[in-house]
């Protein structure tokens, strides 16, 4: 057996980890690129969700790479990512590619399958191992979530453009590399370190807060280094979900600093039921960034994606209600990264715009969504 998964920000440490600590085989799709783009948009259906073709990119990387066991989360609900391993499946068999899909039903109410799709995973290892191994991964994966905030808090003081970027790869690096409790710890204090040493020149920034779909939010190849541009262009960034905030069943986010709760609460003015995904949360945490003190906020969603599609219809409202700027990027594989470079730069300048005109106390029209 020879396992792999699609790409999703750093969910590759903590998989990775867990199959290294268990002494199972596993294979890495290679980096997402546009070749990745261009097979997941080949094989999958015109209208399917952004994240559809691009993870369905990912699998047939892997299978070409030699791996013969893939792994999807499954699930139920309004959101179609539920459905995308079933679908992947089906489409990949009717290509003629062979593999074992193995699906992972992350419900309450469907913890017995569960219990059997991590038995076909962990083979002869036992359940005490495997429940260790996941153990040490979800302390890397919160490790370079923290990592990763630090970063997106910083980017905009570096002297040398990407000095904080070359920084968080060597963590990464550094984070992969290491086993075992102790070992964690001091990467954890020598990650920081390399952070704060990046040469820094003082500037006033603008604070921005990134909301939408949770995958366009957390894998950057395919949002176009959207936190990366917005560090460049000057901006505090913050976002309202990290990895280990998505893994949690509980609604706790304690990287992004909220409950589920508190974003539905925040909602509720404009939307006051689930709608799948992060619709729900997109709207209130945009309120929740507003109370925050930040100057703007951006909204990433796929093409197609339901959820944030209503989110969008409700933005401008919220927008024009608490007079932040929303500017919504819809990305499929037609977007080109020029197109969004130049909308977030006027977008930027729009927000120190408004911070400048606030200090000066002038009259300012109620600002609409993009």
């Amino acid at each position: 057996m020879k396992i792999s998964w699609p790409h999703m920000g750093s969910l590759e440490v903590v998989l990775a980890s867990v199959f290294e600590e268990l002494g199972l085989e596993y294979v890495p799709a290679p980096p997402n690129s546009e070749r990745t783009l261009e097979l997941g948009a080949r094989y999958g259906p015109e209208f399917a969700c952004f994240p559809l073709k691009t993870t369905l990119g990912n699998f047939i990387e892997a299978i070409e790479a030699g791996a013969d066991t893939l792994i999807m989360v499954a699930g139920r609900g309004p959101c179609r990512f539920g459905y995308y391993a079933e679908t992947q499946r089906r489409i990949l068999e009717d290509a003629g590619y062979e593999f074992e899909m193995v699906p992972l039903t992350f419900h309450l109410g469907k913890m017995p399958l569960l219990m059997r799709q991590l038995r076909r995973l962990k083979q002869s290892a036992s359940w005490t191992s495997l429940a260790r191994a996941v153990k040490i991964a979800l302390s890397k994966a919160y490790l370079i979530d923290r990592l990763e905030q630090q970063a997106l808090h910083q980017r905009y003081l570096d002297r040398d453009k990407g000095a904080t970027t070359s920084a968080l790869k060597e963590c990464y690096e550094m984070v992969f590399q290491c086993d075992g409790y102790d070992r964690l710890r001091r990467v954890e204090r020598e990650g920081f370190e390399l952070l704060h040493s990046v040469p820094k020149t003082e500037r006033q920034p603008i604070k921005i807060g990134i909301i939408g779909e949770f995958y366009l939010v957390l894998e950057p190849f395919f949002n176009l280094q959207v936190e990366e541009q917005l560090g460049y262009l000057g901006a505090y960034v913050e976002r309202n979900i990290y990895l280990t905030d998505w893994l949690r069943p509980s609604g706790n986010k304690p990287i992004a600093g909220h409950h589920d709760s508190e974003s539905e609460e925040a909602a509720r003015p404009y939307l006051t039921h689930a709608v799948g995904g992060e619709g729900l949360h997109s709207v209130g945490n945009t309120v929740l960034f507003h109370r925050h003190g930040f100057d703007g906020v951006v909204h990433l969603m796929p093409f197609t994606c339901m959820p944030e599609t209503i989110a969008k219809s409700i933005l401008p409202m919220v927008s024009q209600d608490l007079g932040i700027p929303v500017l919504s990027l819809v990305i499929d594989e037609m977007t080109g990264k020029a197109g969004v470079a130049t909308r977030l730069e006027a977008f930027v300048d729009l927000a120190h715009f408004r911070r400048r005109a606030h200090r000066q106390e002038l009259p300012l029209a109620p600002q609409p969504a993009f």
